[in-house]
């Protein structure tokens, strides 16, 4: 599946999940690389909404929580033709089902020279 997502400012929490060392050490393991200690948030356009979720609920890529945190399911994907990366559902979060978040070892608003209302091109 390929889309392009809307950038979008978070919430400003990932720091800190991605900073654990259970998760940190777990992405590397299983997609390949150490993540920057932030997501970027997308928007998902409305007509890939109920793929997304379909793809969310039956995801067998998960990381199980250390005590006081919370699983995350992930999804490697391809952003914007070149870099690798992946999409991550964590089971807890206080965005709505329109919106994403994706890691990368890098910190991709940089890399893409991103502001919020850009598109981004996400393919798994």
């Amino acid at each position: 599946m390929k889309f392009n997502g809307e950038v979008t400012t978070g919430l400003g929490k990932a720091t800190h999940f991605l900073s654990q060392d259970f998760y940190v050490d777990n992405f590397i393991k299983n997609c390949g690389f150490k993540p920057f200690p932030g997501t970027l948030n997308l928007i998902v356009p409305d007509e890939c909404l109920n793929q997304i979720n379909d793809i969310k609920d039956n995801c067998e890529n998960i990381i199980e929580p250390d005590e006081g945190f919370g699983a995350v399911k992930y999804i490697k994907a391809t952003l914007n033709d070149e870099i690798e990366g992946a999409i991550v559902f964590p089971a807890k979060t206080e965005h709505s089902e329109k919106y994403i978040e994706v890691i990368a070892e890098e910190k991709l608003r940089d890399i893409f020279n991103l502001e919020d209302g850009d598109l981004l091109s996400i393919e798994f």
